[in-house]
């Protein structure tokens, strides 16, 4: 594997990265929060609010992943900021958190909030077809020591069957989501891989 200089990890070619979404709580977001070494140690770091989605690291094409540490739009507040500090444009919450279930213990170990990038500020933001998957743990009390979330960042394809006007009422899923892993994250395949809310805690 090579590591480009913005330290995001390139698999060799004929793999991808497809982690399920308990595999990106346990394995991932959980250990980065108890300071455990990550498996493969592919998902960097990224401020994602420095940018917009389409000038993140790693290419417009795909799926993105990265650790970020969520901060608060007001001091004494509990809401997260979700603008970008050059305020060309916001994450916006659509729908329910969907809680992610551990398969050996049967219980909730984790949250996936979707998030929708719009370009200018709110609240007469442009919709886009940026699409975010954030990852929190169940834990409130463990979470809130570092206050890690794992962000999945990718944009839906215009001939997708979700009709995005219907977005607040239904969860999107990323493209292509394969079946439960249970072994490994990496898999190989012979294609090309094609502002604020309230917080939960």
């Amino acid at each position: 594997m090579e590591r480009s200089s913005s330290t995001v990890v390139r698999l060799p070619p004929g793999f991808r990265f497809h982690p399920t979404d308990e595999e990106l709580v346990a394995q991932y977001l959980k250990r980065k929060v108890l300071s455990y070494p990550v498996p493969a140690g592919i998902i960097p770091e990224i401020d994602f609010l420095r940018h917009n989605p389409a000038d993140l690291p790693g290419g417009s094409e795909g799926e993105r992943y990265f650790f970020n540490q969520r901060e608060a739009k007001y001091r004494n507040g509990s809401r997260s900021n979700r603008a970008t500090r050059s305020g060309s444009g916001y994450w916006k919450a659509s729908g329910k958190d969907k809680p992610i279930i551990g398969s050996r213990s049967n219980q909730i170990i984790g949250f996936k909030k979707t998030l929708v990038f719009y370009q200018g500020k709110p609240p007469r933001g442009t919709r886009t077809d940026w699409i975010m998957h954030e990852y929190r743990l169940a834990n409130d009390s463990m979470a809130m020591l570092t206050n890690w979330v794992l962000c999945r960042i990718f944009k839906k394809k215009r001939n997708s069957r979700v009709d995005m006007e219907f977005m607040d009422h239904a969860e999107i899923e990323r493209p292509g989501t394969p079946p439960p892993l249970s072994e490994s994250s990496c898999v190989t395949e012979n294609s090309d891989d094609n502002g604020e809310e309230v917080s939960s805690q």
